[in-house]
C-alpha cells in the first residue's frame, strides 16, 4: 500500500507542547486543503498576466502576490508553527495563531485597495480605507493576546474601524463607480467581500475571542470565510476585468510609464 499518501504527522514534528487546547489533527489537514486552495489560485491569478497586456495586469499582480502571502501563512498554521500560548479566562492556555493575522494585514488592505482602485475614488479616501483594514486587523490581534475582559475593548477598536471601511466601499465608492459606468460589476465584487467581512467578527467573538470553540473549530470557520474571500474575489476580478476598459478606469500604470519614457529628453530626437 506504498502508493497511499502518508499520514499527517505535523503534530509529532512541531507539537503544541504545554496547550491545553491545540489544533488537531483534522484541523492540520483542513489547513493543508486550504494551503493548496490558495496556490492555485496564486498560479490562476498569475499565469494569465503573461498573456495580458502590461497594462491590464494591476489586479492579477496585487491579488496574486496577496494569494502567495496567503499560501505561506496557511503553509505555517498547517505545519503547527506560527503560534503562540495565551491563558484563558478558565486558567486554560490556548494556541494563537499570529501566522492568521499576518495574512488579514495583507489581504484586508489589498481588497481594500483594489476596490478603491476599481471604484475610482481618491487616493485619500484609498489610503483611509487601508488604515482602517489595518486597524481592524491589529486591535482584533491585540484582543486575541489580551486575557482579561478589556480584550473586548479591542474589539470594539477593531470593530468599528471595520464598520468605517465597510460604509466607505459600500457607499462612496460605488457611487463612483456609478459615475465610471461599472456600478454593477463594483457592486457584486464589493457586495461579496462585505457579506464575508461581516462574518470575521463573528468568527472572532466564537474563536481568538470568547473562545467558545476550540482552535480546530476557529480554523474551519476562519477557513471558509478566507477561501470565499480572496480566491474568490480574485477570480470575480479577473473575469469581470475582461470587459473593463482600463484607460477610461485610468487603471494603465504601465501606459502612462512607457509614455512618460518616450517623453523623456533622453530620448528625444534631435
Amino acid at each position: 500500500m506504498a502508493f497511499l499518501p502518508p499520514s499527517n504527522d505535523v503534530l509529532s514534528i512541531n507539537p503544541p507542547n504545554g496547550v491545553d487546547i491545540a489544533l488537531s489533527v483534522q484541523g492540520s489537514d483542513w489547513l493543508w486543503a486550504v494551503t493548496a486552495v490558495y496556490i492555485v489560485a496564486f498560479f490562476g491569478c498569475l499565469v494569465p498576466s503573461f498573456t495580458s497586456h502590461e497594462s491590464k495586469r494591476v489586479f492579477n499582480y496585487m491579488l496574486a502576490m496577496c494569494l502567495l502571502a496567503g499560501a505561506a501563512s496557511y503553509y505555517a498554521q498547517a505545519s503547527d508553527l506560527g503560534w503562540s500560548t495565551v491563558e484563558q479566562g478558565n486558567h486554560h492556555s490556548r494556541q494563537i495563531f499570529y501566522a492568521r493575522y499576518i495574512n488579514w494585514a495583507i489581504s484586508f488592505p489589498t481588497l481594500a485597495l483594489s476596490l478603491g482602485l476599481l471604484s475610482g475614488i481618491s487616493w485619500t479616501t484609498i489610503v483611509l480605507n487601508i488604515f482602517m483594514a489595518w486597524l481592524w486587523v491589529l486591535n482584533y490581534l491585540a484582543a486575541a493576546y489580551t486575557t482579561t475582559i478589556y480584550k473586548w475593548g479591542f474589539f470594539a477598536f477593531g470593530t468599528l474601524a471595520y464598520i468605517f471601511l465597510t460604509m466607505s466601499t459600500i457607499n462612496e465608492s460605488r457611487e463612483s463607480a456609478e459615475v465610471l459606468g461599472i456600478g454593477l460589476d463594483y457592486i457584486i465584487l464589493s457586495g461579496w467581500v462585505n457579506l464575508l467581512w461581516l462574518l470575521y467578527p463573528i468568527a472572532f467573538g466564537l474563536s481568538d475571542g470568547g473562545h467558545v470553540i476550540g482552535v480546530t473549530g476557529g480554523f474551519i470557520f476562519f477557513g471558509i470565510l478566507d477561501v470565499l474571500l480572496l480566491p474568490v474575489v480574485s477570480i470575480g476580478f479577473l473575469i469581470l476585468s475582461r470587459k473593463w476598459d482600463f484607460s477610461k478606469l485610468q487603471l494603465d500604470f504601465s501606459e502612462y510609464r512607457a509614455e512618460i519614457r518616450s517623453a523623456s529628453p533622453e530620448n528625444a530626437g534631435p
